[in-house]
């Protein structure tokens, strides 16, 4: 009785709670409560709408301090302002290994920045998105090596970060044109895999890049450069050896620039005492350095090179780049470079097997290096069914079994990566010297690669002489030698004539649909003339604006040459590895006329802005650079 006494309160009160969750679930988002399913990704199409230059402007309660301790890379509290529209209490850090510390021998506060809009709040985030690097495009003159790339990763169909211009400001006063790049984190993972995303990873040497902080210990000499296998020694067009960025026998160099793979010992160009070692580099004679833009190096007048144990940059007066008439080489520490294998540049490439994605054994503890660097949580199954993969792409290659090696490979989206990656000519990459900046992808089994910081791509890594630049061999690129044990994430696809002739045919779309279709030439000059008045009044950039058109020609020029070289590679009329090269020189696309430092590099060494002066520091814009207050 009593029961039925209450039933009307009991229904009346049930409907209004049923109603209330109706409304609450209704408006979720006004709650704050999103649906996973429902997760939208605004961002994409506002943010990374790069039909524009988007205002950016970050309010910091003491700018000053935080400058003074940018390089901890510790995360302060700060209101961005993004076209407008402002998120409040976000985390703001300096970004980099080794640029950090670039950067402030400089003399220059541009750093690289990283906001983290759920570093205080979990549920922060920009229209969908958790984390957004500002990249101070140091190195690249151009402005938009990077832009370029990931512009045509994405075009091409591999999954790759997102990227538009800004024009930052600090507390409201001009502070520079920076590239807003998505970092490849969950928000990144989810747009390109949806929420059951795989497992991601940032494999790099020497700790140089697997994760924060990583790599402003990097040292040359902690680099065993003979420990690594040797792949195919060829002759170079010039007479020279190796099928790599590589320093003759003896006498070995490299470096990065990004928050992933920075290397320390740089001197104030940002490179290892400012010296390239491009591939036309001679192992067979030591007693001469390899040629700089296709011209002999000016002398010391003694012959002989100081050393660069502090890192610091010697003085040229004029910013010429010597020559070494005696002999006489940089010295690192010790004195002596390490040796270089035979037809690989540092021996094949600084990294270990695990960077390299070399399958060793089945003990998860092989692999540290790999699984240290996971971006997303692993589990013990896990880290084997990744070794699995690795050992069946092995296995695939040595046994030319395409069974095992589609088990291990996301063949399109690979084949998608090599084209464009190869297309520019990236040194600083897994197919590089140092083997890093890139991200490792895997689910189900299946490996891909997404692809990280590319200032350092057309050629412009070490300040390789144009010619080998622009006809790099897409069959055996950079420090990819052929041998199947050093790169397997390329060497499967020149593993067998089937694979070969599908990565060709990919080549052959690539360049008919970007560059015969005049799309690149496009992009570029399109691209140009809308940051240049951005570049004119940026006070902190790192060249000149003469420096930034002479640039952007340059690039034009590469771009030209290096895609009438993959024609030529691809119908046969060039060759397409370099042991083949080395044997018809003749038959090489003529780039002596181009100045790949023109673009920035690591051993460019001009005279304007962002280049060192007699004091060792950098050449900073007349405009004061003092930082806005808070």
């Amino acid at each position: 009785m009593t029961y039925s006494k209450h039933i009307d309160k009991i229904c009346a009160v049930v409907m209004v709670l049923a109603i209330l969750l109706t409304a609450i679930f209704m408006n979720g988002e006004a709650f704050g409560m999103v649906a996973d399913d429902s997760v939208s990704y605004d961002y994409e199409d506002t943010l990374f709408d790069d039909s524009y230059v988007h205002t950016i402007n970050i309010e910091v309660e003491d700018w000053d301090a935080f400058l003074e301790n940018a390089t901890s890379e510790e995360y302060v509290a700060a209101n961005v302002t993004i076209d407008g529209e402002t998120v409040k209490n976000v985390g703001l850090r300096a970004k980099g290994n080794t640029s950090l510390s670039t950067v402030e021998k400089l003399d220059s506060d541009r750093y690289s920045l990283k906001i983290e809009f759920d570093c205080y709040e979990s549920s922060g985030n920009y229209k969908g998105l958790d984390k957004l690097c500002l990249n101070n495009l140091i190195q690249d003159y151009t402005m938009m090596k990077d832009y370029v790339a990931y512009k045509l990763m994405n075009e091409f169909g591999v999954a790759a970060p997102l990227a538009s211009y800004c024009y930052v400001t600090i507390n409201g006063e001009d502070w520079g044109l920076y590239l807003a790049v998505e970092a490849v984190e969950d928000s990144f993972l989810m747009r390109n895999y949806g929420k059951t995303y795989g497992d991601l990873y940032k494999p790099d040497s020497m700790s140089m890049g697997g994760g924060r902080g990583n790599g402003r210990d990097f040292d040359m000499e902690d680099f065993d450069f003979e420990d690594s296998e040797k792949g195919e020694s060829s002759e170079r067009p010039d007479g020279d050896t190796g099928d790599s960025e590589g320093m003759p026998e003896g006498d070995t160099q490299g470096g990065s620039d990004s928050e992933s793979s920075d290397s320390s010992r740089r001197g104030p160009g940002g490179s290892f005492g400012g010296f390239g070692g491009g591939r036309g580099s001679n192992s067979d004679d030591s007693s001469d350095m390899p040629d700089m833009n296709g011209s002999e190096m000016p002398s010391f007048g003694d012959g002989n090179m100081p050393s660069f144990e502090d890192g610091e940059m010697p003085n040229f007066g004029d910013g010429e780049m010597p020559s070494f008439e005696d002999g006489e080489r940089p010295s690192f520490g010790d004195g002596n470079m390490p040796a270089q294998g035979e037809g690989s540049g540092f021996g094949g490439g600084m990294g270990n097997s695990e960077v390299k994605l070399q399958y060793s054994d089945d003990d998860t503890d092989s692999y540290s290096t790999i699984f240290e660097s996971a971006k997303t949580s692993v589990t013990e199954k896990d880290k084997k069914r990744l070794i699995s993969s690795l050992k069946n792409l092995s296995e695939g290659i040595e046994e030319s079994d395409s069974e095992k090696i589609e088990s291990a490979v996301d063949i399109d989206a690979v084949l998608r990566y090599m084209v464009v990656h190869n297309f520019v000519v990236n040194g600083d990459s897994y197919t590089g010297s140092l083997v890093h900046n890139y991200y490792l992808y895997e689910e189900d089994g299946l490996l891909s690669m997404i692809p990280w910081d590319y200032n350092l791509a057309f050629g412009t890594f070490q300040g390789q002489d144009a010619t080998s630049a622009v006809n790099d061999p897409i069959d055996t690129p950079l420090s990819v030698t052929g041998d199947s044990s050093d790169r397997p994430m390329f060497s499967w696809i020149t593993s067998s004539e089937e694979y070969t002739e599908a990565y060709h045919e990919y080549f052959s779309e690539f360049i008919e649909q970007f560059y015969e279709s005049g799309y690149m030439t496009e992009l570029i000059n399109s691209t140009y003339e809308m940051i240049r008045e951005y570049v004119e009044k940026d006070p902190t950039k790192f060249c000149t604006l003469e420096e930034f058109d002479t640039a952007v020609e340059a690039m034009l020029k590469f771009v030209e040459l290096r895609s009438e070289s993959i024609k030529g590679q691809l119908e046969g009329t060039i060759p397409s590895r370099s042991s083949e090269q080395a044997d018809k020189p003749d038959e090489l696309i003529d780039a002596s006329e181009l100045n790949i430092n023109d673009m920035g590099s690591m051993g460019a060494m001009g005279g304007g802005q962002g280049m060192p002066d007699s004091s060792g520091r950098q050449k900073m814009p007349d405009t004061p650079k003092d930082a806005p207050d808070a």
